[in-house]
């Protein structure tokens, strides 16, 4: 009943098993992955999954293949993604063996549609394509992923770090990185960092 989203309260969320949908997918989904299929020679190659949950349509892209399937998304007169609007990291530790994901918000603003790709790398050698030279917005979510989760992004113009210190050891977003804190002084009162204080000792 807390509000604790740190682990060390004991807060256990229960995953939600989801797996591949099947035609028909419903909305304008299955428009998209036809036209993406007839625009793309590769989809069959490339298209790891077919996700439909929560109103929305994921497409799992093999990692290597991501510039290429966003190339087609943009540029495919029955597909029009302009829209890149984010590109995020999530670390699925101990529930996928490739457990760093990309997943990337595209936006057709020509037929008000979003669909999501996402993309799995291996924590080991966490390498994919860029996609700045197909939606330039990519560039700073890109350096974001790989300072928070140490994904790289080949072809990147300056895949710099962007919010830590540029020598600054691992990357803090990572499930497996050490939680640690500093400690905050709030109107008088001393506030420890979240693996100092009592409740969690």
């Amino acid at each position: 009943g807390s509000g604790d989203v740190s682990g060390f309260g004991g807060l256990v969320r229960p995953r939600r098993p989801v797996g591949g949908a099947s035609r028909p997918f419903g909305s304008y989904f299955d428009e998209v992955h036809d036209a993406l299929e007839e625009a793309y020679p590769g989809f069959a190659d490339a298209i790891e999954k077919v996700v439909v949950d929560r109103g929305e349509l994921t497409l799992h892209v093999r990692p290597e293949r991501i510039a290429e399937v966003c190339q087609v998304m943009r540029d495919d007169l029955a597909l029009r993604f302009e829209l890149c609007s984010s590109v995020s990291g999530v670390d699925y530790l101990g529930a996928d063996e490739r457990r760093l994901h990309v997943v990337y918000q595209l936006t057709s603003m020509t037929y008000r549609r979003r669909v999501r790709l996402e993309a799995a790398v291996p924590a080991e050698d966490p390498h994919l394509p860029s996609v700045t030279s197909v939606y330039p917005t990519a560039d700073w979510q890109e350096r974001e992923a790989y300072d928070m989760f140490g994904i790289v992004f080949d072809g990147h113009p300056n895949l710099t770090r962007i919010l830590m210190p540029d020598d600054w050891e691992g990357h803090p977003q990572r499930k497996d990185y050490p939680l640690g804190g500093v400690p905050v002084e709030y109107k008088g009162a001393e506030i420890p960092p979240p693996d100092k204080r009592r409740s969690y000792q």
